[in-house]
């Protein structure tokens, strides 16, 4: 397993997900009409450039549709892929392959098109500024895109409401920020305490709180840049680390450059999940 792969369970429970929805209630009743015998050599092929992943879920597929079926790889998750490479073969039963085939590709495509956008952002920051994700993910599948996002070379935002304290505005319009900073180290400790700040004003009022982390909302470089000066000027008075600024909100591929020398640690963009085009990946097949 890579550091790319999602947990196998995530794996092994999306698939089966799949496959139920392909195959209820009466299964392949196409593949069915096959003869027994027939056996197939195929590979995937990929129609584009771009960077892969999903190959863990793509061998899930056919190890539940038939555990005869031999797949190997000659890519893996995180690598660079060009138009007509061949990533990996399959050999087996025809009928069990061509159950399996649709549902192989859509996760490795779907996937595969995450890590492709994700790259695309990353080289478009540049190296001064970390990419990362967002909660913005196909329900069901967010294990499985945030893997996507590492394979193409972006970090993991949260992976749920769990993993550590968001305040938002809409948290904040009942809870000020230092009632919500306090309440939040004081009920969960150990957890990153995060604030949204859409103004230099209620950054001040976070620092001053101890928030962990801050994400700077919606402000063009000039407003963002003015942020971290005072964040660093904080930070020194108060002799400690600075918080960890985020940079989210209408940022986009054609301007996150314009955002690389702020001084920010990340930037977050929802489209690398939820907008992404998937990578034409194709399953060539040949009868024996």
């Amino acid at each position: 397993m890579s550091r790319f792969d999602p947990p196998v369970t995530a794996i092994r429970s999306a698939v089966t997900r799949a496959l139920e929805e392909d195959l209820t209630p009466l299964g392949d009743l196409s593949a069915a009409l096959l003869p027994p015998t027939a056996t197939a050599t195929a590979e995937f092929v990929t129609r584009a450039d771009g960077v892969l992943a999903g190959v863990a879920c793509a061998r899930e597929v056919f190890a539940q549709v038939d555990a005869t079926v031999r797949c190997t790889w000659e890519a893996a998750d995180g690598d660079t892929i060009h138009a007509r490479q061949v990533l990996g073969t399959v050999v087996g039963p025809l009928a069990s392959i061509l159950t399996a085939e649709r549902s192989a590709l859509n996760f490795l495509s779907h996937l595969s098109g995450v890590a492709t956008l994700a790259h695309h952002f990353v080289e478009a920051a540049g190296p001064g500024l970390q990419v990362w994700d967002t909660r913005k993910t196909t329900p069901g599948l967010r294990s499985l895109e945030k893997a996507a996002v590492r394979a193409g070379g972006a970090a993991n935002h949260r992976g749920n409401l769990s993993e550590w304290v968001m305040l938002k505005d809409n948290h904040l319009t009942v809870l000020g920020i230092e009632e919500a900073v306090a309440r939040a180290h004081q009920w969960y400790p150990g957890r990153l305490v995060h604030v949204e700040c859409d103004s230099i004003d209620k950054l001040q009022e976070a620092l001053d709180a101890g928030a962990d982390a801050v994400l700077l909302d919606n402000m063009t470089p000039d407003q963002a840049r003015a942020c971290v000066v005072l964040a660093d000027e904080h930070a020194e008075l108060a002799r400690r680390r600075r918080p960890l600024i985020e940079l989210s909100g209408g940022i986009t591929m054609e301007t996150i450059r314009t955002y690389a020398d702020v001084g920010a640690d990340l930037v977050s963009s929802g489209s690398i999940t939820n907008s992404a085009p998937v990578l034409d990946i194709g399953l060539d097949i040949e009868v024996d």
